[in-house]
């Protein structure tokens, strides 16, 4: 299989979150890098995996700051576009658990303006995989053209979409109406379970990965927060546990995952097709690693995915949950 780069695509968003020192009558808010996609091309250059964005990056403060960032971590940028339009913000509030929740700005903003002519084989170039997700596949005007240009890189690349449900911007019928096209298009579909009883709500998670395998996805990563993440690879399952960790917060740990998972599957030489090589052993040990990548993410605050260095000498995977039969 290929050894050439990951490309990631998406949207770049400024992540604000309320700080407790402001002065009465005042809101204090700090401001750090972030966006689905973008956290996912950070963490994947931190680990050592070659990684091009492809980004629409405003002139504005937000898009220095991201250009900045993306750039420390190693990530190529020379696939980013310069653009006029202003960058998305999300301001986030934590719950006691950690988790995010987040009120967005996006209306008119730069990542959603994908055009046929910026989005072609070229800005993508030579790579294993194409990984999109999040509201770059469903904000118009550019969603139906990233669409367009995983259809025309499916025949030279592996596809990843990672769906990142945002109900709050977006209508669950978009998402429910687009999933079976996106599985038709993807080689890898991971998303949280919160995400899945979101699109699919009440029905069974087996019933749900055997639909969208029967679309065309090989293999389905679910994760599940602390109780770790399915893997399903052509209906046969098992489950990989989520290492301890003290949370600080849970912001990027999702991108973190999707990125450990395709750096892991790309050092065992199975980017660049099909995945008609992969079997349930070889996934099981990817979502393992890419479980401790997530864990580390939430061990500190923000989307700060670790690097390389910081899972040196930490064990290759433990063993995984016991298969299942197909339909389970």
């Amino acid at each position: 299989m290929s050894s050439s780069p990951v490309a990631v695509l998406g949207e770049c968003v400024a992540d604000a979150f309320v700080t407790p020192d402001a002065p009465p009558g005042e809101l204090a808010l700090r401001v750090l890098p972030g966006g689905g996609p973008a956290n996912t091309a950070v963490a994947l250059a931190r680990l050592g995996t070659p990684t091009r964005f492809l980004g629409r990056l405003s002139d504005d403060s937000f898009g220095a700051l991201f250009r900045t960032h993306l750039a420390a971590s190693g990530v190529d940028l020379t696939g980013c576009v310069a653009a006029a339009e202003p960058s998305t913000l999300a301001v986030a509030t934590l719950d006691d658990a950690g988790r995010a929740r987040y009120s967005f700005h996006a209306e008119g903003a730069a990542d959603w303006a994908w055009s046929p002519a910026e989005l072609t084989a070229e800005r993508v170039g030579d790579v294993s995989c194409l990984h999109t997700g999040s509201l770059a596949l469903v904000r118009a005007p550019g969603a139906d053209n990233v669409e367009e240009l995983l259809a025309a890189t499916a025949a030279r690349a592996t596809i990843s979409i990672d769906p990142n449900v945002r109900a709050g911007l977006v209508a669950m019928a978009v998402y429910r109406e687009r999933m079976p096209r996106w599985c038709a298009l993807a080689d890898i579909v991971k998303l949280s379970d919160d995400d899945l009883e979101q699109i699919h709500p009440g029905e069974p998670v087996g019933q749900v990965c055997d639909a969208w395998h029967a679309a065309g996805t090989r293999l389905i990563v679910v994760t599940r927060g602390p109780l770790g993440a399915l893997v399903s690879v052509d209906g046969e399952r098992t489950t990989v546990p989520a290492p301890p960790v003290d949370v600080v917060d849970t912001v990027g740990a999702g991108d973190s995952f999707t990125a450990g998972l395709l750096h892991r599957l790309r050092t065992r030489g199975l980017l660049g097709g099909r995945l008609d090589s992969l079997g349930l052993a070889e996934a099981a040990e990817a979502a393992t690693f890419a479980a401790r990548v997530a864990a580390l993410t939430c061990s500190v605050a923000g989307a700060n995915p670790p690097w390389a260095r910081d899972l040196a000498g930490e064990p290759a995977g433990e063993p995984a949950g016991e298969a299942s039969r197909p339909g389970v």
